[in-house]
């Protein structure tokens, strides 16, 4: 059968799988981005501090998915678990860094007026500091998905959610029928679903970005 035939007989199997794949990076993306906000927070004060978290969440992700996912079978087991924790752990660089160059970019000036106003350091950690660095943060959000997308194909390897399971079945049986179908749905499919997520992003920034800061 011809592609859009394969997609017309595997369309349940294929919405199924693409809600599983968006799920688990939708999930891992929420705890990476406190992780990586809580770190940038703790560590954009210091040269050395903020330098060690880039370095550290740098060398995260300098490890081939392969290897990880391979390293956690052992600890945590197949499934969920080994792609939830590699998925969380490759996300943390785009918004660890940006976190802190956000931070370190706010206008000192500002901060001090927000001193001098009586606010304490939370609020104006809270109220001005983090609102004038969200943009680099969301950046480093929307980086951090894209990445994600493409890794989360290869949990098929610990047997978990998402679309790389269609793309492995695809790669183990090629020289059959619907080998080329079965890889090209999933791909497609992992495209579609980075596009929808960055719009998404586009969408928020609009929503939660001023348009001065924007500007």
């Amino acid at each position: 059968m011809n592609f859009w035939e394969y997609l017309g007989n595997r369309h349940q199997q294929l919405l199924a799988d693409a809600y599983q794949h968006a799920s688990a990076v939708f999930q891992c993306m929420v705890v990476a981005t406190v992780i990586g906000v809580l770190i940038g927070v703790a560590t954009y004060r210091s040269g050395w501090a903020g330098n060690l978290a880039t370095v550290t969440t740098s060398s995260i992700l300098t490890v081939p998915s392969l290897a990880m996912i391979g390293l956690l079978i052992p600890l945590v087991g197949l499934g969920v678990a080994p792609t939830v924790i590699a998925l969380t752990l490759y996300g943390l660089l785009p918004i660890v860094r940006n976190s802190i160059v956000g931070l370190r970019g706010v206008d000192s000036t500002l901060v001090d007026a927000a001193k001098g106003i009586g606010m304490s350091r939370w609020a104006r950690l809270l109220r001005v500091e983090l609102p004038l660095a969200w943009p680099p943060i969301l950046t480093g959000i929307r980086v951090s998905t894209q990445m994600l997308m493409g890794i989360a194909a290869i949990a098929a390897f610990a047997s978990g959610p998402g679309l790389g399971n269609e793309i492995f079945r695809g790669i183990s049986s090629l020289g059959s029928a619907n080998a080329l179908n079965q890889v090209l749905a999933g791909t497609l499919a992992v495209i579609v679903l980075a596009l929808l997520f960055d719009a998404a992003y586009v969408l928020i920034g609009r929503l939660t970005i001023p348009r001065g800061i924007r500007a």
